[in-house]
């Protein structure tokens, strides 16, 4: 190839501009080859689409002359494929974490405040405003999570709403959890105690603000308790392998699945062979590249969790009258991604080679070492709240357009282009762009892994330095 453009697999019929040229933008393929109409287009190794048109060798290959090959419903078939994980080449790995009473470690030592309505959104705000006088000692933050839900739902959106507030106040990087609510509100004090399960008093306070004569008072009593307790914890020395990571992009473009992605994935790779525990979401983005991804599920059990997670979710779609391939994004496309297969195949490289162990419900927590797929939409505040709530300590977040938000968790942004990590340099943390200039791949890996290391240590994110803390919960049904 030359040096204006990369071809990803032996066998792809079209290779990627990692540099602008006359015809053909940064991050859109060209062809390699003639391609009748009705031809496969083969980018990864695998078909992103057809030909609409004949292509001549050389000619820009976009959304204007390839379609999608997706299709609806569709059974998959178990082949497994042999896989040797990588032998862990990094040693044992120590950084210095928040050890919990129930055996779970933190990398943060925070106070979480969280509505179970959004009626009390406003009364969690002031309080975190109110009270940040308290934070000193080994006490990082105190933070408060608005949503609108937790009233006028039914049936799995009630119940998706109660197991991920519930998931975010089990989360080890609080080191106590104040719970408000309103007192009327259809999530009652019950559920979230049931849902709960065995807690300890001393980390969870509540406060049902309709029982007080003042929510505000009685609320900075509850978290002046819950700030004496969270500062007898101190940072001890932690092996790598009880770390959770979640993996995710937002915001693709052409280069997202040649730089960040794959670097992400080399990067979990070496987290998994290390015994550590990566999470896998975004089902949306893994249409058309469930051949790439199935094959390394441990066995049949867990092939059939992750077909049933990918054609319940295409259900989904069609139940509300939508094509299952209605991606990718505007934004995608002025990146020179084409079609949703295109931007599944770059998406899923972020879960690298591993095989995977589990297979997780949207609202559930990590139970399984490795690599983990979990439920949950494209959308990037809902799925960085799955994320969070299903255990993982931090995310490794991609982008090549780039976004300020971020997660109740550290959020690690990664750009795919140097362009965009150096415009946006109050928001991006690390750069990846450097692979279509030349770096090897398992270098930016590794600097990614340092970088990771040191974020579990207690260096901040762009997220964390902003204040920009943010969740959102997943809706599928009507509202009262």
């Amino acid at each position: 190839m030359n040096q204006n453009f990369i071809k990803i697999k032996e066998n792809d019929n079209v290779a990627v501009a990692i540099r602008k040229t006359e015809t053909i933008p940064i991050g859109h393929k060209m062809a390699l080859k003639d391609i009748n109409k009705g031809e496969n287009i083969i980018k990864y190794g695998f078909p992103i689409g057809h030909a609409t048109e004949d292509i001549k060798k050389g000619q820009w290959v976009h959304v204007h002359n390839i379609k999608t090959n997706l299709s609806d419903i569709e059974e998959y078939s178990y082949q497994p494929m042999h896989y040797i994980m990588p032998k862990d080449k990094m040693g044992e790995i120590k950084f210095s974490a928040f050890h919990r009473p129930d055996g779970n470690i933190g990398i943060r030592n925070e106070i979480w405040i969280i509505p179970t309505v959004g009626c009390v959104n406003d009364v969690a705000k002031k309080l975190a405003e109110g009270c940040q006088d308290l934070v000193e000692g080994s006490l990082d933050g105190i933070y408060s999570f608005s949503h609108p839900w937790g009233c006028s739902q039914m049936g799995d959106d009630h119940q998706q709403t109660r197991k991920i507030l519930c998931g975010l106040a089990k989360h080890p990087n609080a080191a106590a959890v104040l719970i408000i609510g309103l007192g009327c509100e259809n999530l009652t004090h019950d559920q979230i105690l049931e849902e709960l399960g065995d807690f300890s008093e001393e980390r969870i306070k509540f406060l049902v603000c309709q029982e007080v004569e003042d929510e505000l008072k009685e609320g900075r009593r509850l978290l002046e308790e819950c700030a004496c307790y969270a500062k007898t914890f101190e940072r001890m020395k932690t092996s790598i392998d009880q770390l959770v990571v979640g993996m995710k992009c937002g915001g693709s473009d052409g280069l997202s699945g040649i730089t960040a992605n794959p670097a992400v994935g080399q990067c979990s790779d070496l987290l998994v062979s290390a015994g550590a525990s990566t999470l896998l979401t975004e089902v949306p983005e893994m249409f058309g590249a469930e051949k790439m991804l199935f094959c390394r599920c441990i066995n049949k059990e867990v092939f059939i969790k992750a077909e049933s997670m990918l054609n319940e979710f295409k259900n989904y779609y069609l139940s509300h009258g939508e094509v299952i391939y209605e991606n990718p994004s505007p934004g995608n496309k002025e990146g020179g991604i084409s079609t949703l297969e295109d931007k599944s195949c770059g998406c899923v490289q972020k879960g690298g080679s591993a095989p995977i162990s589990d297979v997780i419900d949207y609202g559930g927590q990590i139970k399984s070492k490795g690599l983990n797929l979990l439920c949950g939409p494209g959308n990037d505040l809902v799925s960085s709240t799955a994320l969070t709530a299903a255990g993982a300590h931090l995310i490794l977040f991609t982008t090549g357009r780039g976004t300020p938000f971020g997660s109740p968790i550290p959020t690690i942004k990664i750009a795919t282009n140097t362009k965009l990590y150096e415009k946006k340099s109050n928001w991006i943390d690390f750069n990846a762009g450097l692979v279509a200039e030349d770096e090897v791949l398992e270098e930016t890996a590794s600097r990614l892994f340092d970088y990771l290391v040191r974020v579990a240590n207690g260096m901040e994110t762009k997220n964390e330095k902003n204040g920009f803390r943010d969740i959102s919960i997943w809706k599928k049904g009507v509202v009262l």
